[in-house]
């Protein structure tokens, strides 16, 4: 048995897909109808203007740098092999140092752990008699 769906069913599902899908290739070319259409209407979310200090210290122009131009300069220069030498010396020790201390540690940490505090052990007390019965009998 077919299961047949009316025919203003099927037109009001086909015209909801057709809009969701010219909503989504709206969204990708940077536009968005739905927000421009609320922010007219009074409905979109209010923007506020950028702080005196944010538009000052933002270039005018944010255009990336095109691929294959060379900056000129660097802000620091090079270091010499003398220079790197050095950093590796320093970097050494500081190793030397570090492992120094991580055995350091270990030796206090492999002392054995106390013995556990021994409790005086609870010997069971004897029932108390009852004074009002006759157990001589």
């Amino acid at each position: 048995m077919r299961i047949r769906f009316p025919a203003a069913s099927r037109a009001s599902a086909l015209m909801l897909a057709v809009l969701a899908a010219a909503n989504v290739t709206a969204c990708t070319g940077g536009s968005n109808p739905v927000r421009d259409i609320a922010a007219a209407v009074g409905a979109g979310p209010k923007t506020a203007p950028s702080p005196d200090f944010v538009a000052q210290s933002r270039p005018q122009n944010l255009d990336f740098v095109p691929i294959g131009t060379v900056e000129e300069g660097r802000p620091t220069p090079a270091r010499s092999a003398a220079e790197v030498k050095a950093e590796e010396a320093e970097l050494e020790a500081i190793r030397a140092r570090n492992e120094a201390a991580g055995a350091a540690a270990a030796r206090l940490g492999g002392t054995p752990p106390p013995e556990p505090i021994k409790l005086p052990v609870n010997k069971p007390q004897r029932p108390a008699r009852n004074t009002n019965s006759n157990t001589n009998r």
